[in-house]
């Protein structure tokens, strides 16, 4: 089994990719298998959260890049954003991890929730895609978003 401990900055080259779930990319610790179906392990810091496109190595040094894996998903496509601020502080409320981007919100599919916000008089479409949620106060990385204090 290949162990996973360090997740780097950047790779100018990598062996294999690892496509993973939200739910595995937001573990420190997890078995997994590579794409190429060879198993190993992730050993990292805790709090690490895992993007599409991040890098990580073994001690041996091989170097695997992550791949954000399709799962089902429910995404609201919306130009109104005053619409859509509202569909994402009643998504907030309920701590629903949530991908927000400038025309759309998307969350780990949930047939309750998506009648919510059909009563909202949204559309809502259940799709298999990458599930990519804000980092939250306090993961490591955000989503795009840096505050500094």
């Amino acid at each position: 089994m290949i162990k996973l401990t360090q997740k780097l900055k950047q790779a100018s080259a990598f062996e294999m990719t690892l496509s993973l779930p939200i739910e595995f990319r937001i573990r420190s610790r997890a078995r997994v298998k590579l794409d190429d179906g060879r198993e190993a392990g992730l050993f990292l810091d805790r709090g690490s959260l895992l993007r599409n496109g991040d890098f990580l190595s073994s001690a041996d040094g091989i170097i695997i890049k992550v791949l954000a894996a399709k799962e089902k998903v429910s995404t609201i496509y919306c130009n109104d954003s005053l619409q859509l601020a509202k569909a994402a502080y009643h998504l907030g409320n309920r701590h629903v991890p949530l991908q927000i981007e400038q025309d759309w919100l998307r969350y780990q599919h949930d047939a309750v929730l998506d009648e919510m916000l059909k009563q909202m008089g949204l559309e809502v479409f259940v799709e298999q895609a990458a599930f990519e949620p804000e980092a939250g106060a306090y993961q490591q990385q955000g989503h795009g978003h840096h505050h500094h204090e």
